[in-house]
């Protein structure tokens, strides 16, 4: 039972053993990308004053800034001008491109229509054309993630990149009389809902790859138990309740199955595999005299990461399910949590390079040659990321808590060289084990 309990905290308790490698500081300058210039017009409202077209408009504005690839200027309403052809006046244009929306009133009471443009102001030939023009229709409840998705399509269009405006975060927090629910946000941390309401231990979920379930272990009926939260049928359905620990990871390429931690039987915690259309379960590996947890599936399903501790304290290896032979990713004095990047080619995951310093996130290269740190000295930092582009991570960290003798761990967020790290949404009590949708 003792070695259950430590595979389910994932090696959060601390050991003096030393070791050394070579880390270096990330360089915490902005994301390097191309620059685009773009207006945004006055969003028109409908004539009826039933939408709030400016709310709609600050969606966009801040999914576009966010997404580090604009610089975004403002156009007071009717400042741009159309001529005959019903294109933007490109005569006097300061900007690549220019962004319009307008609100129509439809026949039903309670829906709307939204109507958005994207013009190139010289394009091709070197006259104005019309890039991108999108039609969102729904009720008051689809007006944010309408607004997200005409901010991915706009980003796609210029930038041939899919957004992540439309993306969502879950994790786990004990805000509810102190017990552990399951929450989902927004990417930028709006839209906050609790979708558990168990009065119990609901932690560590994972999202699926098409975004549609959430996998979490849960404390509900006493054993720790996989159950998922779907989405798309609107309930939660129970998934592998074997007596012993139960701790999801994420999901193959095709969705298919989930690999996991598990003890059967209350046995040694091994990493299966769970093959997710009949429930059958199949032994990847087991920590032979050691611990395995945290485990993580490649983007072309061929490798695991995870953490063992069977060399001395907890490190980041890997698994080829083809070769069927590990390696060592780390050195350092204590990692965990690892997680593959979107393309395969980076690892992050959390650690510390000596005993007496505090957990950050670290990023290493596929093969393990560089380590590259992007915290350092704010509080300990733990259970990264990947947002679904590669481009930013999300983290927990217990820096700027409200009361310092308690050290809340609140949900972070940064770019992938470890710069502009910032509160993704300021929720009471404790956030764990944050887990991003595609």
């Amino acid at each position: 039972m003792k070695r259950i309990l430590l595979s389910l905290v994932l090696f959060s308790l601390f050991n003096t053993a030393t070791y050394s490698a070579e880390v270096f500081i990330g360089v915490h300058g902005e994301v390097t990308s191309k620059v685009y210039s773009a207006r945004l017009a006055s969003f028109k409202g409908p004539a009826d004053g039933s939408v709030n077209a400016e709310d709609f408009q600050n969606i966009v504005r801040s999914d576009l800034y966010l997404s580090r690839y604009f610089d975004i200027k403002e156009s007071p309403e009717n400042a741009v001008k159309f001529n005959k052809d019903g294109l933007p006046d490109y005569s006097r244009a300061d900007s690549q491109y220019i962004i319009t929306g307008e609100f129509s009133t439809p026949e039903s009471e309670g829906r709307w229509i939204f109507t958005g443009t994207l013009y190139d102001v010289k394009g091709e030939d070197g006259k104005g054309r019309i890039l991108l023009k999108k039609k969102y229709k729904g009720g008051m409840k689809a007006l944010r993630p309408s607004a997200h998705l005409f901010s991915d399509a706009v980003v796609e269009k210029i930038t041939g990149n899919k957004g992540i405006a439309h993306s969502r975060i879950t994790f786990s927090n004990d805000s509810v009389n102190g017990k552990k629910e399951i929450f989902v946000a927004d990417y930028d941390g709006g839209n906050l809902k609790k979708i558990t309401s168990d009065q119990n231990v609901n932690i560590l979920p994972k999202w699926s790859r098409d975004g549609s379930r959430i996998y979490y272990t849960t404390y509900k009926y006493g054993n720790p138990d996989i159950y998922e939260i779907n989405f798309r049928q609107g309930k939660i359905n129970k998934v592998y309740t074997k007596q012993g620990l139960n701790v999801p990871g994420n999901t193959s390429p095709d969705d298919l199955k989930l690999i996991m931690v598990s003890s059967p039987d209350r046995n040694d915690p091994g990493i299966y595999t769970l093959d997710l259309t009949n429930n059958s379960a199949e032994k990847l590996m087991t920590g032979n005299n050691g611990l395995v947890a945290a485990p993580s599936w490649s983007p072309d399903g061929k490798k695991v990461a995870f953490t063992s501790d069977k060399s001395g304290n907890p490190q980041i290896h890997i698994y080829n399910t083809e070769t069927k032979k590990t390696i060592k990713l780390t050195k350092m004095n204590w990692c965990d949590s690892p997680v593959w990047s979107p393309d395969g080619e980076r690892i992050v995951f959390a650690g510390r390079d000596g005993p007496k310093e505090k957990f950050n996130i670290f990023v290493s290269d596929a093969g393990g040659s560089k380590i590259v740190r992007l915290t350092l000295k704010q509080g300990h930092n733990r259970n990264p990321v990947w947002s679904p582009d590669g481009r930013f991570i999300a983290f927990t960290s217990d820096r700027d808590s409200r009361d310092p003798r308690k050290k809340q761990q609140r949900i972070y967020i940064m770019d992938a060289d470890g710069s502009a790290q910032h509160l993704l949404v300021d929720v009471p009590g404790n956030s764990y084990t944050p887990s991003w949708s595609n």
